[in-house]
C-alpha cells in the first residue's frame, strides 16, 4: 500500500530545514512575515519520525508475516547508501581542512552518534535523525507483532497514547528547566536521544493501524480540511512558546498525514504529479546531503568563483545544486543499490 501523495510532503518538509539551516540570511525568508515559519523549521524533523512510523506499519500492516531477514535487508537498502556518501563527502571536506574527528568518524558510520552525549552533531548534523530511525526500524518487528499478532490492540493504542502525553510533559518540565543551559548536555539527551523521540514513531504507528483497519476507506475531499490544518500549523508556530522538537505538534501532524492520504481532491491529484513524486523520493538526499553540499559550495567559495554575494541568490545556487545532486544520487547511486541490495542472490554472495 502506497500513498504517493504523501511523497511530496517529505520534499516541502526537506526543502524547510534545509531553509532552517542555510536560508536564514536570506530576505524571503528573515522577514516578520515568514520567519517565525522557517526559524522553527527544525520541527519537520518531528514529522518525518511521526511520518516514518505512520508508512511503516501502512507499508507491512497487510502483511501476514514479517521476514527479519527481508525486513532488514530493505530498511539498510533504504537509508544507508546515500547516509553513507554523505560521509565521504564529509570525510573529503575534513580531509582538505586537516579536521579529521576519528571518534565523530566511527560514531557516524555505525550510526550510533545520538546515543552518544556531545556528539550527536558531530561530522554530519543532519546524521544524528539517521541513528534515531535506525533504533526505530530495529524496534518495529517487536511493534508490528504486539500490533497485529496481538488481541489486545486497544490496550496497545492506550499505551501509545499514555506514553506520547508523559514523553511531552516530562520534554516540556526538563526543556523548561535546562534545554538553556550553557553546557548543554541536558539540552543534547532531550533533542537527539532516540530514546527522547520514540513517542513519535509509536503515535505514528498507532495512525498507521487504524488507517489500515479503519480508516481506508473513508475517502473524500478533504482539501478545505487539510487547508484548515496547515493554518493551524502557521498559527501555532506563531503564537506558541511551547517547544515542539519532541513530537507535540503530532496533534496537527497526524491529522494532516491521515487527511492527506485519504484525500481525493485537488492537493492529492497536484502532489501525484511525477514530478512532484520524485521530488519527494529525493527528499531523503536533500536531507542527509545539505550539509557537506552546502560546505563544498560555500559562500565564500561561490562570492570567489561566481562572485555572487546576496546571500539570497547564493542560497538558491546552493539549493540547485543540491537538489540536482540529490537527483542524480538517487537515480545512479541510491535506487539501483537498493535493488541490488533487495535481491536474495547478493546477499546469499556475501
Amino acid at each position: 500500500m502506497r500513498i504517493e501523495q504523501l511523497t511530496f510532503t517529505r520534499f516541502l518538509a526537506a526543502i524547510s530545514i534545509v531553509i532552517f539551516h542555510f536560508g536564514k540570511k536570506s530576505f524571503i525568508f528573515n522577514n516578520d512575515a515568514v520567519n517565525f515559519i522557517f526559524f522553527n523549521a527544525d520541527v519537520c524533523v518531528s514529522y518525518f519520525f511521526i511520518l516514518s512510523g505512520f508508512v511503516m506499519m501502512i507499508a507491512y500492516g497487510n502483511k501476514p508475516n514479517l521476514s527479519s531477514k527481508e525486513y532488514f535487508r530493505n530498511r539498510f537498502a533504504r537509508i544507508y547508501p546515500i547516509y553513507f556518501l554523505a560521509i565521504i563527502l564529509v570525510l573529503f571536506l575534513q580531509i582538505r581542512t586537516n579536521d579529521l574527528g576519528l571518534s565523530s568518524l566511527l560514531l557516524n558510520v555505525f550510526m550510533i552518534q545520538s546515543w552518544i552525549q556531545g556528539y550527536a552533531l558531530s561530522f554530519n548534523p543532519p546524521g544524528w535523525s539517521l541513528c534515531v530511525e535506525f533504533f526505530f526500524y530495529a524496534i518495529f518487528p517487536f511493534i508490528f507483532r504486539k500490533f497485529l499478532k496481538n488481541d489486545k490492540s486497544k490496550k496497545i493504542a492506550i499505551l501509545i497514547i499514555l506514553f506520547w502525553v508523559f514523553s511531552q510533559i516530562l520534554f516540556q518540565i526538563f526543556f523548561s528547566l535546562y534545554g538553556e543551559s550553557e553546557s548543554g548536555n541536558i539540552k543534547d539527551i532531550l533533542k537527539y536521544n532516540p530514546l527522547m523521540h520514540l513517542n513519535e514513531f509509536l503515535v505514528g504507528n498507532l495512525a498507521g493501524y487504524f488507517m489500515i483497519k479503519k480508516w481506508q476507506n473513508k475517502k473524500g475531499n478533504y482539501d478545505l480540511l487539510i487547508l484548515l490544518i496547515i493554518c493551524s500549523i502557521i498559527l501555532t508556530l506563531k503564537f506558541s512558546s511551547l517547544n515542539f522538537h519532541n513530537g507535540l505538534m503530532a496533534v496537527l501532524f497526524i491529522p494532516l498525514i491521515v487527511l492527506i492520504s485519504l484525500n481525493k481532491g485537488y492537493i492529492t491529484k497536484l502532489f501525484q504529479k511525477k514530478a512532484f513524486v520524485f521530488l519527494g523520493e529525493i527528499s531523503y538526499g536533500i536531507y542527509i546531503l545539505q550539509f557537506p553540499i552546502y560546505s563544498l559550495f560555500s559562500s565564500y567559495s561561490v562570492n570567489k568563483y561566481f562572485h555572487i554575494t546576496d546571500p539570497t541568490i547564493v542560497f538558491f545556487l546552493r539549493l540547485v545544486i543540491l537538489i540536482v545532486v540529490s537527483a542524480l544520487s538517487y537515480v545512479y547511486i541510491e535506487k539501483p543499490i537498493k535493488e541490488k541490495i533487495k535481491e536474495k542472490k547478493l546477499i546469499t554472495s556475501w
